[in-house]
């Protein structure tokens, strides 16, 4: 249940209503947008909410208990401040959102109606539906550690405890989207950066970033091979930087990081072959599983 404020209360019972819609989105390196479907800008707790955003509710759904709602907001990439590049290098993934609802004839005279995270956004030429989530939305993630052979950290994060370096490198050689060569990197091994993460200092794409799907020497060429396609074309001469990958198994842990001791995983737990092989199996008691030590 909203409370309004009396002088809103009694503006909305009046015969006529001077109202709008404002949104504010502050994005997750903390800047700050605002938007209205008012026909003037309008301004309040220091954020300036355009008029030329071209913004609209599409629908908006509402559940019971700790069900996700949520709604949609489309909108048009117009010089607001969004724009397809910004979208595509995920600067407002998972950004945080404010509907409110204001008298636009004195927007002292407003409430907040809801709050929420963007979720998926869907482009098309120059426009966008934007996806809005709940607050319920952390409910409905999968949190709590897995008992699985694979280590459960990310590099680099504080239960992993490695600080992998950045190569800084410049592209030779790009196919535009997928694929780029390096040969500063070529002192590193085959597979070294692979499924780490590359990310544009320099050129159109200065600050996108994205996995490294692949990393291999092709006769002293580096060739990188990413998951995502760059916003704009990768040309000869963008400056990157590329941090070493890990599959998150524990040889790699140990051997390419010297970081065994901090593995979040269990890489001794019986697979399914073992389990389900039951007491009918020629010798259960063999190979790493006869209670011997896991380490010699």
């Amino acid at each position: 249940m909203r409370t309004l404020s009396p002088a809103l209360a009694a503006h909305v019972a009046g015969e006529a209503t001077t109202l709008c819609r404002c949104w504010s989105l502050t994005r997750r390196d903390g800047a700050v947008l605002g938007f209205t479907d008012h026909d003037r800008d309008l301004s309040f707790d220091s954020t300036l909410f355009r008029a030329n955003a071209g913004l609209e509710a599409a629908e908006a759904g509402s559940e019971l208990g700790f069900a996700t709602s949520g709604g949609e907001v489309l909108g048009a990439l117009a010089a607001s401040g969004l724009n397809e590049q910004d979208l595509s290098r995920g600067l407002y993934d998972d950004a945080r959102v404010a509907l409110w609802l204001v008298n636009w004839a004195d927007s002292s005279q407003r409430t907040l109606l809801e709050t929420g995270f963007v979720g998926e956004v869907k482009r098309s030429d120059m426009n966008f539906t934007a996806e809005v989530r709940g607050l319920g939305k952390a409910f409905d993630e999968e949190r709590g550690r897995l008992y699985t052979a694979s280590c459960s950290a990310d590099l680099g994060d504080v239960r992993c405890g490695v600080m992998p370096g950045s190569s800084a490198a410049t592209v030779a050689a790009t196919d535009g989207r997928l694929s780029l060569t390096a040969p500063a990197l070529s002192g590193y091994a085959d597979g070294y950066f692979g499924g780490g993460r590359l990310v544009f200092s320099a050129g159109s794409n200065t600050g996108f970033a994205t996995e490294i799907r692949s990393h291999r020497d092709d006769g002293g060429a580096v060739v990188l091979q990413l998951w995502q396609a760059a916003p704009q074309p990768i040309v000869v001469g963008d400056v990157f930087t590329a941090q070493a990958g890990c599959d998150k198994r524990f040889t790699t842990c140990r051997n390419k990081f010297g970081n065994g001791v901090n593995f979040r995983g269990f890489p001794h737990l019986p697979g399914n072959d073992f389990i389900i092989g039951g007491a009918g199996a020629d010798d259960p008691g063999a190979g790493p599983f006869d209670g011997g030590s896991l380490f010699l």
